[in-house]
């Protein structure tokens, strides 16, 4: 049988079954469109973290107080609630460490807000003249925190858009405009650059005043939360995070590295680490929607299995006539694949606008790749052949005979 004649009995079978060919179809395209929903979400989540990392600054090894706690603190934002590092243990480091750009120290605690009757709780933090430049803020409008404000322990701030939101109305100009932090009066001097990200420990729902000042009126501590170094060179990361480890362990007079009361995090471990939690996230997400995909498979297959019951009569006929089990073969095979194409190519369109329609939306951030696309198309037209090869070996054995028979 010619591919002509293939192409034309496919499309007279699947006609002659509207309905049981569309139901069949519904679920190959279910399962097909879930496959790249789920992995352009799991893309999204992976390049929104990549994103909010690099945001944080580049080449960047970040020193927070107490034992090793793990990626997690880092990842939520959360710093060390520890009091062994302190802004000393930052010039140190700046002085005896070489291929360093910038060190900045901060300190951070979750204080109430009042302005104007208006109130609310966000993160302050305490920040030095290098923090924005190390950690990759910047204005929106007004100035930065310099030195002789940290000198001077100066009572100004400045606002997060959220925050800036929050206290004085969206898109507001609050410098000069007054805050109360605890018992003091702080004069707003600036807004950042929104960096996106909603919730708590986002970058644009915060506070930030000098450190020195957070020292005396906050916390009542010369300790810092944080210190962050960022390196000259991305391959120099490994080296110099040795170096700052031996500097403090001596400093801090600690002999082993187990015994350290300080953790050092390298931004490109943690790129990694995270690289590889969304990485599985995104198989999980795409395996769950693929059990559609069999479900839909199998669905074909119990058509064919009863499209060659009904059809049995027809296949005796055509064995009669001088039909090979090939041709059976293929004519069932031919006609399983042009269900599961059929229906991947209204999956894939229909993946691709769901994807769109959620990142549009503002629900989440999705990322369609081509991959997972020729991905979904090429196992849709396996899941026809699969699931189809069994119908169709089945019809090429018949007898003709007992087929024609067959009532």
């Amino acid at each position: 049988m010619v591919l002509s004649d293939l192409i034309v009995e496919t499309n007279f079978s699947l006609r002659s079954n509207k309905s049981r060919s569309i139901l069949t179809i519904l679920g190959i395209v279910i399962g097909i469109a879930s496959v790249i929903v789920m992995i352009s979400i799991g893309q999204g989540a992976t390049q929104d973290i990549s994103d909010n990392i690099q945001s944080l600054g580049t080449n960047l090894l970040s020193i927070s107080p107490g034992s090793n706690t793990g990626l997690g603190s880092m990842v939520k934002g959360g710093m060390g609630s520890a009091e062994t590092l302190t802004i000393e243990d930052a010039e140190i480091i700046k002085n005896n460490i070489s291929d360093i750009e910038a060190v900045a120290t901060s300190i951070s605690s979750r204080e109430q807000i009042i302005v104007k009757g208006q109130n609310t709780n966000t993160t302050i933090y305490g920040i030095d003249e290098n923090y924005f430049d190390v950690k990759n803020v910047e204005l929106e409008t007004g100035q930065k925190i310099v030195e002789s404000n940290i000198r001077l322990i100066s009572k100004v701030a400045i606002l997060g858009p959220d925050t800036r939101d929050n206290l004085f109305g969206e898109n507001s100009n609050p410098i000069g405009e007054k805050i109360k932090v605890g018992s003091q009066q702080y004069t707003v001097i600036g807004v950042t650059i929104s960096k996106g990200g909603t919730g708590f420990g986002s970058s644009d729902d915060l506070i930030y005043i000098p450190i020195a000042t957070a020292q005396h009126y906050i916390t009542g501590s010369d300790s810092v939360s944080s210190i962050d170094v960022q390196v000259s060179e991305e391959n120099l990361m490994d080296q110099v995070q040795a170096k700052i480890e031996t500097l403090l362990l001596v400093s801090h007079g600690i002999k082993n590295i187990e015994e350290a009361d300080f953790n050092i995090m390298n931004q490109a471990d943690i790129m990694d680490t995270m690289s590889s939690i969304t990485g599985t996230l995104t198989l999980l997400l795409a395996s769950i929607a693929g059990i559609s995909l069999i479900v839909g498979g199998i669905g074909i297959m119990n058509m064919m299995l009863i499209t060659v019951s009904e059809r049995t009569k027809e296949i005796g006929l055509r064995k009669s006539l001088g039909a090979k089990n090939k041709d059976i073969n293929n004519q069932f095979l031919v006609e399983s694949v042009a269900l599961t194409f059929i229906g991947g190519i209204i999956g894939v369109i229909l993946g691709i606008t769901i994807s769109t329609g959620i990142e549009s939306l503002g629900i989440m951030t999705t990322s369609i790749t081509s991959w997972s696309i020729f991905l979904s198309c090429g196992v849709s037209i396996l899941t026809g052949i699969i699931f189809g090869y069994y119908p169709a070996k089945r019809a090429g054995k018949l007898d003709p005979i007992e087929a024609l028979r067959y009532e």
